[in-house]
């Protein structure tokens, strides 16, 4: 049995010596937050995590999740392409130089018609990427974007075009070869198999959950067994990794707290 009573209500990166454990970490890796029996829950991205897939119900945190490890990965020398299709979900990253931020359809197409044109690039220097940063793409509202895509494809394309949108097919690309070219998918909301390839939902080693639906659980974390009972606590998650379930009060980091982070000119980290 858990114990439920180990965590705060709530987990901020202002919290007392909380920043300076999180700049302690690995490189390729991000806090997600700690789990009800006091361990810290991570992402690894040269492990077994090349892409993360977070998916809540509407104000279930999945905002603030993308949010928080984009920031840390940026932290330690990435570079971020955020797909933010409300415009206003991560105004943090438009005022940051190793950040592009998309939010209207063409923007979003011409950015992931981009990300498999540099996929290409990645991949044709053999594994010689010391000097390339690492890639994090964002994508918030997923599955609306992915629809978007295709419906502004179908609008353009011409009679000798292919079927697929070649927006659609670059994250598909990434999906598959982004670990080789250290680029990494954070995707916010369930994928559909109507849009993306019916192998994507296995791309995402690290699954992140809540306010979930049984059918939802079922689908995206099929050998996590059955769905556990959900906490009430705010911010509270649970992460799926190699099987294993996690209750985890997530980190919270807010705009201000990214912005002010990644331009500290102090912080000599990265």
């Amino acid at each position: 049995m858990t114990n439920t009573t180990a965590l705060p209500q709530m987990l901020y990166f202002t919290d007392p010596g909380l920043r300076e454990q999180i700049e302690a970490l690995p490189e390729e890796t991000a806090l997600i937050g700690i789990s009800t029996t006091g361990r810290a829950i991570a992402v690894d991205l040269d492990a077994e995590s090349p892409h993360v897939l977070v998916c809540t119900a509407t104000g279930g945190g999945s905002t603030t999740m993308l949010r928080s490890l984009t920031a840390q990965f940026l932290h330690q020398g990435a570079h971020a392409l955020v797909l933010d299709p409300k415009r206003i979900s991560h105004l943090w990253a438009k005022s940051l130089p190793t950040v592009t931020h998309r939010g209207n359809t063409a923007g979003i197409h011409d950015a992931l018609v981009h990300l498999a044109s540099e996929l290409e690039r990645r991949l044709d220097l053999e594994g010689d990427l010391d000097d390339v940063p690492r890639l994090i793409v964002a994508i918030d509202a997923g599955t609306t974007t992915l629809q978007a895509l295709a419906r502004y494809w179908e609008k353009f394309r011409q009679s000798d075009d292919p079927k697929t949108s070649p927006a659609i097919a670059g994250l598909e690309e990434a999906l598959w070869a982004g670990r080789a070219a250290r680029v990494h998918v954070i995707f916010n909301r369930r994928p559909s198999a109507g849009v993306l390839g019916p192998g994507a939902r296995e791309q995402f080693a690290t699954v992140i959950l809540s306010r979930f639906s049984a059918d939802t659980w079922q689908l995206l974390a099929p050998m996590a067994g059955p769905a556990p009972n959900q906490s009430k606590s705010p911010g509270r998650f649970h992460v799926i990794q190699q099987g294993d379930v996690h209750e985890t009060q997530a980190l919270l980091m807010s705009d201000a707290d990214v912005v002010n982070w990644l331009t500290d000119r102090t912080d000599s980290a990265s």
